[in-house]
This record gives structure tokens, sequence and C-alpha cells, in this order.
């Protein structure tokens, strides 16, 4: 299913989920978007669930210029390293975190985020490893096609993918505003 983006892009101005749009926000997107194709996501309930997270995920209040781009985990130096994961903190478009979640990224990417993290801000890396890690569990062992299928659209549980129930309903919320959007 091919998504008309000239209306995507009006629609998301029109519902307010940005005031303006950068060009790093476009070219995210637009990989976003590339990647549902080239990954068989046609299912427009999936693809708002897809952005919502990366809506929510990737925001830093400081930057609203920044909202939905690959960008780190925010922060100083200090908390960072007080996470018990570090370095190995949120980057990308879904926070990806943990070493084993770098190792299984770094293989199926043949990219070296072990010893280079910062390779998941990479817009097209990014954009593939989020949704890629949505669609088959690679985060919870929960995937998309379990909260989003052709007897359920499930957006508040959804969040199981990624992070638990925690802000679940917003996130939801926002899906429905993408939902609208892509429709």
């Amino acid at each position: 299913m091919a998504i008309d983006r000239v209306k995507f892009y009006q629609e998301l101005r029109n519902k307010k989920l940005f005031k303006t749009l950068t060009q790093l926000q476009v070219d995210t997107i637009d990989n976003v978007l590339n990647e549902c194709e080239l990954q068989g996501v046609n299912d427009v309930r999936r693809i708002a669930y897809i952005f919502a997270t990366s809506y929510w995920e990737c925001h830093n209040p400081r930057k609203p210029e920044l909202r939905i781009t690959p960008m780190k985990e925010f922060g100083g130096e200090a908390y960072l390293k007080s996470k018990p994961y570090y370095p190995y903190y949120g980057r990308g478009l879904s926070q990806l975190t943990h070493l084993t979640n770098y190792k299984k990224e770094s293989k199926r990417l043949n990219l070296d985020l072990v010893n280079s993290p910062d390779l998941i801000l990479d817009i097209p890396v990014a954009a593939n490893s989020h949704v890629y890690c949505m669609l088959n569990g690679i985060y919870t062992g929960k995937k998309l096609s379990d909260y989003i299928n052709d007897k359920k659209c499930d957006f508040v549980n959804s969040r199981r993918i990624i992070n638990g129930k925690d802000k679940a309903e917003e996130i939801a919320a926002i899906a429905q505003k993408f939902l609208t959007c892509l429709q």
C-alpha cells in the first residue's frame, strides 16, 4: 500500500503533530515510510504505531526540531553513566538499549554497533532497525502483529513491544493521530 506522502505531511501539520518540519525530520519520516514498504508493512495501523513510538521515544522538550529523528537518550554524562546499561543507553528511533540488543542489531545489520553505538543514529540504519525490531519482537519478544492484526488494533498494549506499559495511553493517542493522517 503506497502512502500519499504529500497528503500525509499536510495532515501531520493539520493535526498539530508538528508546528514545522525540519529537513532532518522529513528525511527520517521518509526513511521510515521506505522501510515500512521494504519490510512489507502494509497495515496503516501498524505504520501509525511505528511512527507514534519514534515520536514519543525521540523527543527532547528543549529541542522540538529533533522530535522523531534518531537521537541519543538525553541527559548529562553523569546521568548517562549512572545507567546500568551504559554505554549502551538509548539511541536511534526506538531508543535501543542494552548490550544484548546492540549485539543483535550489529549482527543483523552487519555494523559494529558494539564498538560504535552511534552508528544507530544514521537515519537509514535507525529506520531499518526501528521497523525491523518492532515487527519481529526483538526488544521484548512482543511484536506488532501480537496487537495489531486482522482481529484487533490494540494501540495501548502495543507498547509492550518496546517498554511494558510505560506511557501506553499517551502513545496510543499519538498513534491514533498518526493513523488519521495516514488514512
